[in-house]
């Protein structure tokens, strides 16, 4: 069993690996894009850091997952802690992904899946539909409003930005403010 759960994770990375020769453009390791830049249209600039090969910034492929964003930068360091990352998550743009070393301690309410933290709170910026829909007053319309906005407009600096989503006013942001963050 563990044998193919080692297989499925080579052919995973193997994949990722491949798609990664051909798709993003690695940014220098320690250069900075000018203030104000963006990435290409299509285009997600991912900071990849921790224990991997080559770490520093790369652009990707919008819609692009970890596994893709590991393989820009050269895979896993041998001490890399492969079981903390989920390589399956989708990253968006701006995100830092660091990946640990094996036996680090996890960071504070890092993220989930779902975009959850140890603390309860939703990040706005990696949560899915589901995850949405947990908060008050948040249904299916609004959870895809909401992450429709945050694919036009790129990720939420403050809650505040929750105000620029169709049908969310002044009333449901203060509903909302306990039970979101912005990592």
């Amino acid at each position: 069993m563990v044998l193919l759960v080692l297989v499925a994770l080579a052919v995973t990375i193997g994949i990722g690996v491949w798609r990664g020769s051909t798709a993003p453009t690695a940014v220098i390791s320690g250069a900075t894009p000018s203030p104000g830049a963006t990435a290409p249209a299509g285009r997600i600039y991912v900071h990849v850091d921790g224990r991997v090969r080559v770490a520093g910034l790369y652009v990707l492929p919008a819609g692009s997952r970890v596994v893709d964003a590991v393989a820009s930068a050269g895979g896993f360091a041998d001490d890399a802690d492969r079981s903390a990352v989920n390589l399956a998550r989708v990253v968006a743009d701006g995100e830092q992904l660091i990946v640990p070393a094996k036996g680090a301690a996890p960071s504070a309410a890092a993220p989930q899946a779902d975009g959850a933290a140890d603390d309860g709170t939703i990040d706005l910026n990696t949560a899915g539909a589901d995850a949405l829909e947990e908060l008050p007053r948040i249904g299916p319309a609004l959870a895809e409003r909401i992450i429709a906005w945050r694919e036009e407009n790129g990720r939420f600096a403050h809650v505040d930005d929750l105000l620029a989503v169709p049908g969310i006013g002044d009333k449901m942001l203060e509903s909302l403010r306990d039970h979101v963050r912005v990592g």
